[in-house]
């Protein structure tokens, strides 16, 4: 990518992110962001935030959208549109609230002020960029035992995987039927099927579909579902998987009278550690930047 195509695109994720923030509420993580951007931008595709290129020089992965999207939010944050303390956790500014989006540009409104505040760097090519650290500003990086969980579920046979699902669900506090879904064949198409009460005593049925997927879950596997909730009279669903939904899987399960909600493996990681499903606790601490600002 040429320096200007480099720029456009830093200048697109700038609004892009900026619309994303207000989606979610103005605080947010970078992972929040991306997310966002993905899975509803009108403007940015899912292909393009989710390619994945290996370079040439290391042998390594590395997702190019990350470099242009990093570089937008240090933009953005020197810029006073968005404020972060540990650059983790980012929020708007009340520049990021106020300003007109429709009249957004990011040459006048963010680089005249961002760019001579910029950290001056070595030159390198752009392929070498992406090889090195995407950005020290992006502090939003997984804690291990995250990925070693999702390791251990794509490893899991599909049998297992549909016991950890019900598993977990039961922690959560739903009512599994130790019947329906539970025979490994013959299922009607369901992994789990329970019942939720709410505070009033109204009782709901709930159809559970478990994947273990490496790819992307897709919109016809949601079609199948909502068809196979239908026999038990299902009045909602929970889609579980542990990769990820595609964009159209997401607006399918939107539609309809019946809503399914959809945990893709980063949500799994969040209920596992919420209702400590086979998982403890250990304490730790991260420095703030305190101590690792020199200046």
């Amino acid at each position: 990518m040429t320096k200007n195509k480099t720029i456009e695109a830093e200048n697109l994720i700038m609004k892009e992110s900026l619309i994303a923030m207000r989606k979610l509420g103005g605080k947010v993580t970078r992972k929040d962001i991306r997310r966002e951007i993905r899975d509803h931008s009108e403007v940015i595709s899912e292909k393009r935030v989710d390619e994945i290129r290996t370079s040439k020089k290391t042998g390594n992965q590395y997702h190019p959208f990350e470099y242009d999207f990093n570089f937008a939010i240090k933009h953005l944050i020197l810029a006073e549109f968005i404020n972060t303390d540990d650059n983790h956790t980012l929020e708007l500014a009340e520049k990021g609230r106020s300003i007109d989006l429709e009249q957004f540009d990011a040459f006048r409104d963010v680089r005249a002020l961002s760019e001579p505040k910029f950290p001056r760097q070595k030159k390198t090519t752009h392929v070498e960029k992406v090889t090195e650290t995407v950005d020290d500003t992006d502090n939003d990086v997984d804690e291990p035992w995250r990925q070693e969980l999702l390791n251990a579920l794509v490893k899991m046979n599909p049998h297992k995987f549909e016991l950890f699902c019900r598993g977990l669900l039961k922690q959560m506090g739903i009512d599994i039927d130790d019947k329906i879904g539970v025979q490994y064949i013959a299922d009607g198409g369901l992994d789990g099927f329970g019942y939720v009460q709410s505070d009033d005593y109204r009782t709901t049925r709930v159809a559970l579909q478990a994947k273990r997927w490496r790819g992307k879950v897709s919109a016809p596997e949601i079609d199948k579902f909502r068809g196979a909730m239908d026999k038990y009279n299902a009045e909602f669903g929970i889609f579980i998987t542990n990769s990820d939904f595609t964009r159209e899987a997401i607006n399918t399960a939107k539609e309809g009278t019946r809503i399914i909600t959809l945990i893709n493996g980063d949500e799994v990681c969040n209920l596992v550690a919420k209702y400590q499903y086979y998982v403890e606790e250990v304490v730790t601490y991260r420095l703030k930047s305190f101590y690792t600002d020199f200046n």
